[in-house]
């Protein structure tokens, strides 16, 4: 990147940052530079992801990832058809305590998240390559699985449905078209909550849907 886009991916970032309420340590924001720059680099030859502007990335990979950061407990998160490692390396980098898991099936993708994590010094990530569906989770399974473009709301679920503990959460960052995925749900899982999203520098409705098994919290409603 040339001094002048470095300068603006900055720019973008802190305003950003500033704009979701979240404060980051002068390390934290380094090595979301740094993810800036390697997606940026192996991009051109890997092809990971459509957005070449490292602004842009900043914006629709780095800040939409960390938009859901209040919704995400410190428990370990298991995140679905992670890709480049988004939402995953973002939330692992603001929350140090959050073990974080990368599941991909593309080997590139996951040698790009072995890399990211090797060179950002990220001792809570572990990146997996594996099908989502015979990828065995730890005993007891995950408190939380994230997904951010893998699938529907209901293939997302259904597919991970033996992943997430007894009483785990998914987390789905979704578009304005979630509504035409919710019959899609199974019935053994409800909505416990919606959350609008409101990413900087970007357009667009995002939402946020965490489901439940429904017998995993009878009490709430």
């Amino acid at each position: 990147m040339t001094t002048a886009s470095t300068t603006a991916v900055e720019t973008h970032l802190d305003q950003g940052l500033d704009a979701l309420g979240i404060v980051a340590t002068a390390a934290q924001r380094k090595q979301l530079l740094d993810l800036v720059g390697l997606l940026h680099k192996w991009n051109r030859a890997y092809n990971l992801t459509a957005i070449r502007s490292p602004e842009e990335m900043v914006a629709k990979h780095l800040l939409d990832s960390a938009a859901v950061l209040p919704f995400v407990t410190d428990e370990p998160l298991l995140d679905v058809g992670s890709g480049a490692g988004l939402p995953g390396l973002v939330l692992a980098i603001l929350k140090p305590r959050l073990a974080v898991t990368l599941l991909d099936s593309n080997g590139k993708k996951v040698r790009f998240q072995r890399q990211a994590v090797m060179e950002l010094g990220l001792g809570n990530v572990t990146p997996v390559q594996a099908r989502v569906e015979s990828f065995e989770p730890p005993a007891g399974g995950y408190a939380q699985v994230v997904s951010r473009a893998f699938a529907s709301l209901g293939d997302f679920v259904s597919l991970t449905r033996h992943l997430p503990s007894p009483t785990g959460r998914w987390l789905a960052m979704k578009g304005p078209a979630v509504d035409d995925e919710l019959n899609g749900l199974p019935d053994a899982v409800v909505i416990r909550e919606r959350h609008g999203l409101t990413v900087p520098f970007t357009t667009g409705d995002r939402q946020l849907l965490i489901v439940e098994r429904s017998d995993s919290n009878p009490g709430r409603r």
